[in-house]
């Protein structure tokens, strides 16, 4: 069990699970439309978040429709639902490089504060996050989500109140479980980034 629930209100917890290691995040690369495969680690580190995810009823399951999502999703024992909000924020002419490969043309650059040729904006993801948090709060109880690393950082800062590019503050690995929920009537951020590593 992740936490006590005796002292929270009758809120729906949204669990963001991060889909597996690919090829592309052990080198960095930015990846939203390319459509890659786990490894054969992140497919193994799928299969343990059963053990972090056992035991905990979800009223609604929902995934990216990416195959690095669904595949992880699908791993962990469940069969969810495609919601093409939870879609990856889109890098443009970006896609396949690495923030050292873009910063030699664009010295500084950063997702954070700068939209990529083609891409979207902070405000578009944000916007896309806005969506799921209000279908995800008229579920009749918790909702998990499978889907990827900027989307569920600005998904996290979208739940907080902030803006958008606050999500930089919120490292987020493969294969890691987080709940956004409540205490009382303030919106926090319960779990963050657990792994799989040190569960037997």
């Amino acid at each position: 069990m992740f936490h006590n629930r005796a002292d929270m209100a009758t809120r729906n917890e949204i669990w963001l699970i991060r889909h597996g290691e690919t090829e592309w995040t052990l080198s960095g690369a930015h990846t939203s439309r390319t459509d890659l495969a786990l490894t054969e680690q992140g497919e193994a580190r799928a299969v343990k978040l059963q053990d972090l995810l056992c035991g905990h009823v979800f009223a609604e399951v929902w995934s990216s429709p990416m195959r690095r999502a669904m595949r992880t999703a699908q791993l962990a024992g469940f069969a969810p639902k495609i919601a093409e909000d939870l879609r990856e924020w889109d890098y443009g002419a970006y896609e396949g490089l690495t923030t050292p490969e873009i910063q030699k043309t664009a010295p500084g650059w950063s997702i954070w504060t700068s939209t990529p040729e083609g891409g979207e904006t902070a405000e578009q993801v944000q916007a896309r996050a806005e969506r799921v948090i209000l279908r995800a709060q008229s579920a009749a109880g918790d909702v998990a989500l499978f889907g990827h690393g900027h989307m569920f950082r600005v998904l996290a800062a979208t739940w907080l109140a902030m803006e958008p590019q606050r999500g930089r503050s919120f490292a987020l690995g493969t294969g890691t479980v987080s709940v956004l929920g409540h205490e009382r009537e303030t919106r926090v951020i319960r779990v963050w980034n657990r792994g799989t590593e040190n569960v037997v």
